[in-house]
């Protein structure tokens, strides 16, 4: 060797070093950035429910008329008044003493002491109201009224006030009145919002841990690596760390909302979503390590071929969920941010963290499986034993069957879709299991009209008061109506206006309530348009009016985004247009299919109106993720190969792999089921089911046959369609 080439060997060798030591101190301090992002929104992500609001009726448009009649409400009382119901009953009937030992609780409550020096009393919104029996003598009904404007105070170690209120009552009751043989149940507004603090308490623990456990399990299965799924799961809980961090202080200044469903999505979708990319991620360094021998240029391929899809797959969603902005509902609305912002956070982890310590740890992240240079490329498995290269086979064998018989699938599935009721449902069927303010409901409708407690508010002028009064009893379904605040005082006038309140003969939280209410205001119109009818029946007609309006207004919506995004990424417009059209009908072969589910195998008692909203957005924008991680790959390989055999390596090399992220996904939403109410559980079945059937039916049959059946066609109107292989 000459001296001219040993100093060109030498200057080689330099550089090399160089380069290696820049990207050891790329990945240390990546590390690093992150470890200090964790130990900052760890804690954060334990402190979100503090910022929760679930008070539907703050999240009403300010033009519903419930929201109206609230905010006149007002001013006819000292406070926002949030009742408990005491309901005591005895089967045999109610006895004197029984009647004394209730009087003596009442005159109690405001000294129980919720902890801290802290009582009842202080956080009541007027004295506790006298003793109702019942008119079969056998129940007696106590309401016990608090500041509903301090309800989320804090009484002690994050122990909001609604809650102790009726947890401290509930236990004063178990030591005075249930050993007399008494049947005591602490129900109402307050009641129900106690026991859904119970329910959401597992979010921050169980539910995350649930989740955890479940994607590690199938990433050990799938990985056959025990540090590999380590990495990932901290790539999905540093994602989470990251929104945290965004989401609290955004939310504690009410710049966006946040409930407890939003939260518990949040952590689903952040721990889905991170799991997603990373498998994408991970299986495209994987690949290149079998060309590179050095881990640092397979990186920089694997990236570089990755962030394009990943980068327009966290796009998607992330416009989709926006487009919840477009709600006329607080609750639906606060979702869009949170959600995506957790993509968002999902996204960086998966891009920065991950590939960090997959170069940290080199090719022995793999272990026992370590990838040898051995230059096996994907189109090698078309039509091989593998399962990927039997699917490639057959769908390049017969396209034009496959697609067309996937279809016919799809479609015969979405025939059920009209069956799908989401036109709400009671209080009771909230809760998957039996809950003290649900049993408390129940009883209480047996012994006093069902809407005892929880009347319909009607603002009407005072001179259109009694009309009011006797056209409102005439309509079916009300018992009583008044404007007089206590029998024998005269009604509160309040700038001309009276407020008249019904009560209902059926349950205030029923869709039969809701009826009820409909029927109620179209009579009232007749007399004048001034008259508003509110309260917690109002609200829930309204939030179902608002929910039909967000689907007409939202979904055209998601849908011109999503297909935005794809005519950008392909390049093409009838790819888009394709891959749009098979995910709708996806979509509506899944509801199809949660209909017969919930109508006959599990007879649920209906779904909440926002259901298929919240559905759409995470099939649709979720579901043709796995689309574009297909169509990627194949416009990769249709430039180097023609259209036709780029589908058939495309579905060949991503099949494993993005079934994998289908699966982690499902499983991911499949633990919302863990916690009892009935909206998570619905969501969790519908997204479980849509997304395995996208990955399955959808990504593997009906988009790769279709566009082979097309062929390079489908790329139009990009040159790509026209170029001739």
């Amino acid at each position: 060797m000459t001296d001219e080439q040993d100093l060109v060997e030498k200057a080689t060798t330099g550089r090399r070093s160089n380069r290696r030591w820049a990207w050891r101190a790329g990945v240390a301090a990546v590390l690093i950035a992150w470890l200090v992002l964790g130990s900052l929104g760890g804690p954060t992500v334990g402190r979100l429910s503090e910022v929760q609001e679930n008070d539907n009726a703050n999240f009403l448009p300010k033009q519903a008329e419930s929201t109206l009649v609230s905010n006149e409400s007002a001013k006819f009382v000292d406070s926002t008044a949030l009742p408990y119901f005491v309901l005591i009953e005895r089967d045999s009937g109610i006895t004197p003493d029984d009647l004394a030992k209730a009087n003596a609780f009442l005159a109690k409550v405001p000294s129980i002491e919720l902890g801290e020096g802290k009582t009842i009393g202080q956080y009541l919104a007027s004295p506790a109201r006298t003793v109702v029996p019942s008119q079969d003598k056998k129940a007696l009904l106590l309401t016990v009224e608090l500041d509903g404007d301090r309800a989320d105070d804090v009484v002690k170690e994050g122990e909001t006030v609604l809650f102790a209120v009726a947890d401290q009552m509930r236990n004063e009751i178990k030591q005075s009145l249930t050993p007399t043989g008494l049947s005591v149940y602490v129900t109402g507004p307050g009641g129900v919002f106690a026991d859904f603090v119970v329910a959401f308490g597992g979010i921050d623990g169980i539910l995350l841990g649930v989740a955890l456990v479940v994607v590690f399990i199938i990433l050990l299965i799938v990985y056959r690596s025990p540090v590999l799924p380590i990495a990932v799961l901290l790539t999905a809980v540093f994602g989470l760390a990251l929104a945290a961090l965004v989401v609290y202080p955004l939310a504690k200044n009410n710049v966006i909302e946040l409930n407890g469903q939003s939260q518990g999505i949040l952590f689903i979708l952040v721990v889905g979503a991170a799991t997603d990319y990373s498998l994408l991620l991970v299986s495209r360094y994987k690949e290149e390590l079998h060309d590179f021998e050095s881990k640092y240029d397979a990186m920089r391929v694997a990236w570089r071929a990755s962030i394009e899809p990943i980068a327009a797959s966290a796009a998607t969603v992330i416009l989709g969920l926006l487009c919840l902005l477009l709600s006329q509902l607080g609750s639906t609305k606060g979702l869009g941010p949170v959600g995506a912002i957790g993509i968002a956070g999902a996204l960086v982890s998966s891009m920065t963290f991950l590939p960090a310590v997959l170069l940290a740890f080199g090719r022995r992240i793999f272990w026992p499986a370590i990838p040898r240079v051995d230059h096996v490329h994907a189109s090698d498995q078309v039509g091989g034993r593998k399962l990927w290269g039997r699917v490639s086979g057959l769908v390049g064998r017969s396209p034009r069957k496959v697609w067309v018989l996937s279809a016919l699938g799809l479609l015969a599935c979405g025939a059920f879709l009209p069956t799908f009721s989401a036109s709400g449902i009671s209080q009771e069927d909230l809760f998957l299991d039996k809950v003290e303010s649900v049993t408390g409901q129940e009883q209480l409708a047996k012994h006093f009209d069902a809407g005892a407690g929880t009347p319909v508010q009607i603002l009407t002028p005072l001179d259109q008061a009694e009309k009011v009064v006797q056209t409102a009893t005439k309509v079916d379904g009300v018992g009583t109506a008044t404007a007089s605040p206590a029998p024998g005082t005269p009604p509160k006038v309040v700038e001309g206006k009276v407020l008249v309140q019904a009560t209902l003969k059926v349950a205030a939280d029923s869709p039969d309530a809701t009826k009820v209410v409909e029927h109620l205001r179209t009579e009232l119109d007749t007399i004048s348009p001034d008259i508003l009818v509110g309260g917690t029946t109002a609200i829930n007609l309204d939030v179902l009016n608002a929910s039909e309006r967000d689907l007409k207004v939202i979904i055209p919506a998601i849908l011109a985004v999503i297909f935005v995004v794809l005519m950008l990424l392909l390049r093409s417009v009838l790819a888009a247009v394709l891959l749009v059209l098979c995910n709708v009908l996806s979509f509506g072969a899944t509801v199809g299919v949660s209909a017969l589910a919930f109508n006959h195998l599990f007879d649920f008692p209906g779904a909440d109106p926002s259901i298929p909203l919240y559905a759409f957005v995470f099939l649709v924008a979720l579901g043709i993720d796995y689309s574009i991680f297909l169509m990627t790959r194949v416009r990769e390989e249709s430039i180097a190969q023609g259209t036709r055999k780029g589908i058939l390596v495309g579905l060949a090399v991503t099949g494993g792999v993005i079934t994998s992220a289908g699966v982690v996904l499902a499983a991911t939403f499949s633990a919302l089921a863990v916690l009892p109410i009935l909206f998570l559980v619905q969501i969790a079945f519908m997204v479980a089911f849509g997304v395995l059937l996208d990955t399955t039916v959808v990504r593997s049959l009906l988009v790769p046959a279709l566009s082979h059946d097309i062929g390079r066609k489908v790329w139009w109107p990009s040159k790509l369609s026209r170029a001739d292989h």
